[in-house]
């Protein structure tokens, strides 16, 4: 879906749907919904007073207009009480608009970028906008790609205008709807590599979509190593979880420079399992299929570069994506295995299906020879994390309080939450081996906190933050501006910190 704002008086155009939200318990329609109201001689308020339409969170209400003047149909949209608001109120309020907008098979649709209480809340014109648009964008999200039947009964919107009259703020809006709609563009450009299966989604076919998406930048470059290249830097935590599969594993580095040479770059690391089967210690049947969204750390950091160099942030920014299949086989690594990672530090194998810690390994020494700022990795890395905060929110865990800071302010503003947890000593005493440097696996009690100590042993000296985003990156149920399935978790997180990087240094 395309977005454009154009400098007109909604309530006077000829259009065929505008959207207006009202606040539950206001008596009178506010901002666009009045303006509309107005030009529908009381049509919104006569629905009001008859109980038909409350303004209740994201309860939706399609109207006709039979007057000469102004859109053939408007759509209400309840934001709930107005002490509850928030910019998520708003993503959801016009995600459920442009649901219904579908449903009805039209392709292009208004709204105003005065929003509607802005004022009242307090909402910034910029950032109200952006969160319309992410909403509309994200909540009309599909993956149709293998639907071969009745594709002709598959409804889409084409086209999201944002209308704005007033002078002061017009180039204010146009700018939030443009960077909103980059930014939702890479989150649903996501999506789809992680909704791919794995027989369409091979590390192979990961790195050729990094490939692809660097092709329009000459800011944007793209390396992918091979097996020889990675033999010869010592990789063999990342090989070893590699073995059991035919398809080659790839380790993808994207480099963007937004800033001068001198400036070091801020280092983005994604767990990227095109599929895991678990190997040796094979995982139950049950839901085996969602782990070809296991990539979907490596997703999010090539994303987020992508939107970056889109959005010319003035950052360096490095993204890092080891890309491996961990599969059963004769030539499968095995618990019980030794692998020397790149670092020269041994890893005990305890369980091959904590293969995502051990690949990650390799990645995160390897950022240390850009000497970074800081080091973010992503991951759906333990089925604990799920299990301690369910869908709802990334666990994060680090070295350095400032860069753990930058990620909470970014996932207040996103709502990409996160919730920090511990990386007491007693934690990294549990990952000790008796045969090796450490083991891969330390068992059932605090597995998210043992893993992210068990990545604290690579990432040297330098600022770092782990999120385990095992529940996030794939839901099991719709939310309101997030279908089910893929969620592109990540990618507005790592933006929104990499947009405010400088603000608060």
């Amino acid at each position: 879906m395309k977005v454009q704002a154009i400098k007109e008086k909604l309530a006077e155009l000829a259009v065929e749907i505008a959207v207006a939200t009202h606040f539950e318990k206001e008596e009178q329609p506010q901002g666009i919904a009045a303006a509309l109201d107005e030009v529908t001689g009381g049509l919104i308020r006569s629905i009001m007073a008859g109980g038909d339409f409350t303004g209740k969170r994201f309860e939706t209400l399609v109207l006709f207009n039979n007057k000469s003047i102004g859109p053939k149909r408007i759509i209400l949209v309840g934001l709930g009480k107005k002490k509850d608001f928030s910019r998520e109120t708003l993503r959801g309020a016009y995600s459920r608009a442009a649901q219904s907008i579908r449903k009805l098979n039209l392709k292009t649709f208004y709204a105003a970028g005065d929003w509607d209480g802005a004022a009242a809340v307090n909402l910034d014109v910029g950032a109200a906008t952006e969160a319309m648009v992410e909403g509309a964008m994200l909540g009309l999200y599909q993956f149709n790609a293998f639907k071969t039947v009745d594709r002709d009964q598959i409804r889409e919107v084409d086209e999201f205008v944002i209308v704005e009259d007033r002078d002061e703020v017009f180039e204010q809006v146009k700018a939030a709807a443009k960077t909103a709609e980059l930014i939702a563009q890479r989150v649903n450009q996501i999506r789809d590599l992680v909704s791919h299966p794995g027989n369409e989604m091979t590390p192979k076919d990961l790195a050729q979509a990094a490939l692809d998406l660097a092709d329009f930048s000459k800011k944007l470059k793209t390396t992918v190593l091979e097996v020889k290249e990675m033999q010869e830097l010592g990789m063999n935590a990342l090989l070893g979880v590699a073995k059991g599969s035919d398809e080659p594993p790839r380790f993808i580095i994207m480099e963007y420079r937004g800033a001068g040479e001198e400036e070091p770059p801020i280092v983005l690391v994604g767990k990227g399992l095109t599929f895991d089967s678990g190997g040796i210690s094979l995982k139950p049947a049950d839901k085996m299929d969602e782990m070809k969204s296991d990539m979907s750390g490596a997703a999010a950091v090539i994303g987020a570069i992508r939107a970056a160099a889109d959005l010319a942030l003035p950052r360096n920014i490095i993204a890092l994506a080891p890309a491996v299949e961990n599969l059963p086989s004769g030539k499968a690594y095995k618990p019980g295995d030794i692998l020397k990672s790149m670092s020269g530090q041994t890893i005990e194998v305890v369980n091959t299906d904590a293969e995502g810690r051990i690949i990650l390994a390799d990645a995160l020494f390897y950022a240390q020879r850009y000497q970074p700022q800081a080091v973010i990795d992503l991951a759906t890395l333990t089925g604990a994390c799920v299990v301690a905060l369910g869908e709802h929110a990334a666990g994060m865990m680090g070295n350095n309080d400032e860069l753990k800071q930058k990620i909470k302010a970014a996932a207040e503003v996103t709502a990409e939450r996160v919730w920090e947890l511990p990386l007491w000593d007693e934690y990294q005493e549990m990952i000790k081996s008796d045969v090796a440097d450490h083991k891969n696996s330390a068992g059932r009690g605090g597995g998210t906190i043992t893993a992210g100590a068990f990545l604290s042993k690579f990432v040297g000296s330098y600022p770092w933050a782990h999120l385990d985003i095992a529940g996030t990156a794939w839901l099991g149920k719709d939310k309101p501006y997030i279908p089910k399935g893929a969620s592109g978790f990540g990618v507005r997180l790592l933006v929104q910190m990499l947009r405010e990087w400088r603000k608060d240094s």
